[in-house]
């Protein structure tokens, strides 16, 4: 067997400064979304305009030079810092010698090489069809291409060739497909309410240690790497808190500048995990510059889902790596997830911010209840414990559902 070299794409950074956002942050993040889809950057084409050409996108030279510096640097992809019309594309990749691409696809290619679950593919279909679906007219021969790539990757070619109306039917499949596994999901939540477990929801910039976390804390053996957009598929898993509660802690995809609106809507059945959770923990890379921009953009994210009445936590991760602490106040603590570092902190403040549905009571449980004890050990904090004539006197903290359960053997201490 001999194993066939993967062969990265050169690739040309390109961007019109609008004087919008800061240009050089915009472009390392661009950078980092490009080697994390397989791409090397080797040149950089920036232009200063109040707004970019309607028709093109860069202007008549820059164009000129950036068509030059892809024939000399034998570059293989463009890719524009930017959302482009199916106009501007085309006059794009008409003026340059090689493929264009804009920001929007290249995260959709990277979410396409990433997805793992059939729900997660479902959900990058959906987003690449949708965004590729008001570009269709007069792509002409763009659209069967059928050569590998970055840009290339998810569905295939093959659907971009059908009319409009197969397209279209199949978005409405898709949605139906994903309105299903809302509707699972759902039920899923629903039944860990109805047995007493809270919800707790893992959030965050893209690569802020979101899955390490989750294994640290849980053993989730979840894939865990530094590179952007690792995760994309939910991962739940049991948490057992200090006070003897057990929650439900769930991974859920990163965040990143600029997120396509339909891109949050393909993911929508992802994030309803931050949705419907009752306290949402929002991590930050602490050694990142932009830390306090990637909680801005986490918080709008948030609030564009309806969650900003929920209880959140900043997390501060990666808090081994910086010298200067950040200032924490109210429900901010510092960790480090690798170096499993401040977690008796956190695991207080999650404590602290779910609902009060706990309560400490005195049982007097028959011999015959030794299954209901072994619950109440498992899932509450015991303070004492004795046997007696009667059979076995505990006195535990406990939630919800086992203060329903051991109602008639609650006694006065």
């Amino acid at each position: 067997m001999q194993e066939q070299e993967v062969v990265r794409e050169r690739v040309l950074l390109c961007a019109v400064d609008t004087g919008a956002y800061d240009m050089e942050v915009a472009l390392a993040e661009l950078r980092e979304l490009v080697a994390t889809a397989g791409g090397d950057v080797v040149a950089v084409v920036t232009q200063k305009r109040e707004s970019p050409d309607r028709g093109s996108y860069l202007g008549s030279g820059r164009i000129a030079e950036t068509a030059a510096i892809c024939e000399s640097h034998e570059i293989d992809l463009v890719v524009v810092d930017d959302e482009l019309t199916s106009v501007q594309q085309r006059n794009l990749e008409d003026a340059l010698p090689c493929r264009v691409i804009d920001r929007t696809m290249l995260i959709l290619d990277i979410f396409a090489a990433r997805a793992r679950s059939s729900e997660g593919r479902l959900q990058v279909e959906l987003a690449q069809l949708q965004y590729r679906l008001p570009r269709l007219m007069g792509q002409g021969g763009a659209l069967s291409r059928l050569g590998g790539g970055i840009g290339t990757r998810g569905p295939g070619e093959t659907k971009l060739e059908s009319d409009r109306r197969h397209i279209r039917r199949r978005i409405a499949s898709l949605k139906a497909e994903l309105e299903e596994v809302e509707r699972r999901r759902e039920e899923h939540r629903v039944r860990r309410r109805k047995d007493g477990y809270c919800a707790v929801a893992i959030v965050g910039y893209t690569n802020a240690g979101k899955s390490t976390l989750l294994n640290a804390l849980t053993d989730a053996d979840v894939l865990a790497e530094d590179k952007l957009f690792a995760t994309l598929d939910p991962t739940v898993r049991a948490l057992r808190l200090p006070d003897g509660r057990t929650v439900m802690l769930s991974d859920t995809v990163g965040f990143v500048r600029r997120l396509p609106h339909h891109l949050v809507r393909a993911f929508r059945s992802t994030l309803e995990e931050a949705v419907g959770a009752d306290v949402i923990l929002n991590v930050c890379d602490a050694s990142s510059d932009e830390a306090e921009e990637h909680l801005a953009v986490t918080r709008s994210l948030l609030s564009e889902l309806g969650c900003s009445d929920t209880p959140q936590i900043t997390v501060f991760n990666k808090c081994d790596r910086v010298s200067v602490l950040p200032e924490t106040e109210g429900t901010a603590v510092c960790i480090s997830a690798k170096g499993r570092i401040g977690f008796d902190r956190l695991l207080d403040a999650i404590t602290a911010a779910l609902p009060p549905d706990r309560r400490r009571v005195t049982l007097l449980l028959p011999f015959s209840k030794g299954a209901l004890a072994e619950e109440c050990r498992r899932d509450g904090a015991v303070d004492s414990e004795e046997w007696v004539a009667e059979g076995l006197r505990m006195t535990v903290t406990l939630g919800a559902r086992l203060l329903n359960l051991t109602e008639v053997y609650q006694i006065e201490e």
